[in-house]
């Protein structure tokens, strides 16, 4: 098939036609996370959404070099050049080494990227590999002038490099209005403007990870590390950037201006940036009480969290917003969730089952079709979910011998259902997660082994009365060819 696909370019705020740089190879690079703690929802969102983005570039043939990085040295802590080294704050209170910090959250974060179906990145670089890059990418900056060293660090000039281009193009921001509004933060009297960002930065005395520069020991800035590798990997120039759009002002911001000073161009040709994930309406945030990782959802450990929620059912979640809007978590919302993921796996698994018939009343084609019109719509993963569940529809009426499929209509069902759940949406078929749940299929399979006793013994009021009183607590019973088969009410 001849798929155009439409991209929100972050860049131009408009969609447009992806156009790969040197088609059919792509090259997309994305933020990884600070691993100096467990990964939450927040980081699960872009892993997700740019694991779709994976996907289905590869599904429609091309040879994506995906790029994730993972930042273990160099994120401040407020951000903003200033405070300590987030992993070398978590060593310095654990008595660890920095590495150690970085090898153990690196290790359940990946853990956690598998529990959530998210593929591998084609290259996973750590910026503390890549030192002798950065390096190199700052003597190019002092080559076009719009670098300068102060106290041994060193920084963009900012509002040297605005008279020649435009810093913040991406964000929308206009440095006239940042002058006006950013205030002078203690600590930072070395820099010629409070807006200018660290390029290099003079380790204090008590900071553990620093590397010998003709500058001073010290280390990178956050911004330079991704510049610096996606260079590396991927070239000068890309195809895709992506990442949360908490970073767009002033982590990518900052991402352009080095790029274009060092190599006289743009890093990406197209900008994505994932809306944020609230919960309950709030920002998520440690100090609001709200702050809940991923092994707390899994196991229901948190006290925001009525019960323990599947890894799939936290994808399905996150899939069910597109990317660019923001996306509200609640209790509710991922008991629907939840809900809603089962009809859809039963549903398939169900079509596995389902015989063909002579002709079709229903039409399967166009759910295919809608489809890959979502998707080549930006990713519209909803819409795409909307079409899937009609198609849930049509299996549960074809099962229940209300509509019928040919051979050819059943056959395009169960491409599609295979296609877009298994290998775009990347969902899967999870095991029973607890005990619990193992002994309640145990229980109703003795139940309806009971009643088909009942009935083999032409005892048909009682294998009435186990049907009738399971759907007076909320399970239903259905008798096919196969045997019987139950489900909870939704």
């Amino acid at each position: 098939m001849d798929h155009k696909l439409y991209i929100h370019n972050t860049l131009s705020r408009k969609k447009e036609l992806f156009e790969p740089l040197n088609a059919p190879h792509v090259g997309m690079y994305v933020c990884g996370p600070t691993v100096y703690g467990d990964a939450h929802l927040g980081h699960a969102r872009p892993a997700i959404t740019f694991d779709l983005v994976f996907r289905y570039l590869r599904h429609l043939g091309y040879k994506v070099r995906y790029v994730r990085n993972i930042t273990d040295v160099g994120h401040l802590e407020n951000d903003s050049d200033a405070g300590e080294d987030k992993i070398a704050k978590k060593a310095r209170l654990e008595q660890l080494e920095p590495m150690e910090v970085v090898q153990y959250f690196t290790e359940r974060y990946h853990h956690n990227m598998d529990q959530l179906n998210v593929l591998s990145p084609s290259i996973e670089p750590r910026a503390s590999g890549h030192i002798i890059e950065q390096m190199a990418m700052i003597e190019d900056i002092f080559d076009s002038g719009m670098a300068y060293e102060s106290e041994g660090s060193v920084y963009f000039d900012v509002e040297k490099y605005n008279k020649q281009y435009h810093y913040g193009k991406l964000s929308g921001r206009v440095l006239d209005d940042l002058m006006a509004n950013t205030r002078e933060l203690e600590g930072q009297e070395e820099k010629r403007n409070p807006f200018d960002f660290a390029l290099w930065k003079k380790a204090q005395p008590e900071h553990i990870m620093r590397w010998p520069s003709r500058w001073s020991q010290g280390f990178p800035g956050w911004p330079l590390e991704c510049s610096a590798m996606s260079a590396r990997y991927l070239g000068e120039r890309f195809d895709i950037h992506g990442g949360g759009m908490d970073l767009m002002f002033p982590h990518h911001e900052s991402e352009i201006a080095q790029s274009v000073a060092a190599n006289d161009t743009d890093p990406a040709k197209y900008w994505m940036h994932n809306n944020m994930i609230t919960i309950n309406g709030q920002k998520m945030g440690k100090s609001l009480g709200n702050f809940i990782t991923l092994n707390e959802f899994i196991t229901g450990d948190h006290k925001a969290l009525e019960r323990a929620y599947s890894p799939m059912t936290i994808r399905f979640f996150i899939l069910q917003a597109q990317y660019r809007s923001t996306l509200d978590f609640s209790n509710e919302a991922l008991l629907a969730a939840e809900k809603g993921l089962d009809r859809l796996m039963k549903a398939w698994t169900t079509l596995g089952k389902l015989s063909a018939s002579d002709k079709s009343s229903v039409d399967t084609a166009s759910i295919r079709t809608n489809c890959y019109d979502a998707m080549n719509d930006d990713f519209n993963s909803p819409i795409v979910i909307a079409n899937l569940f009609e198609g849930a529809r049509i299996i549960n009426s074809v099962n229940d011998k209300k509509e019928s499929l040919s051979n050819e209509d059943l056959q395009v069902l169960r491409e599609t259902f295979s296609t877009f759940i298994g290998d775009i949406l990347g969902l899967k078929q999870e095991e029973a997660s607890s005990g619990s749940d193992a002994t309640v299929d145990g229980l109703m399979q003795l139940i309806l082994d009971l009643r088909k006793n009942a009935k083999s013994a032409r005892d048909f009021a009682t294998a009435d009365k186990i049907r009738d009183d399971l759907t007076k607590i909320g399970i239903s019973v259905k008798d096919t060819k196969e045997g019987a088969d139950w489900s909870l009410n939704q």
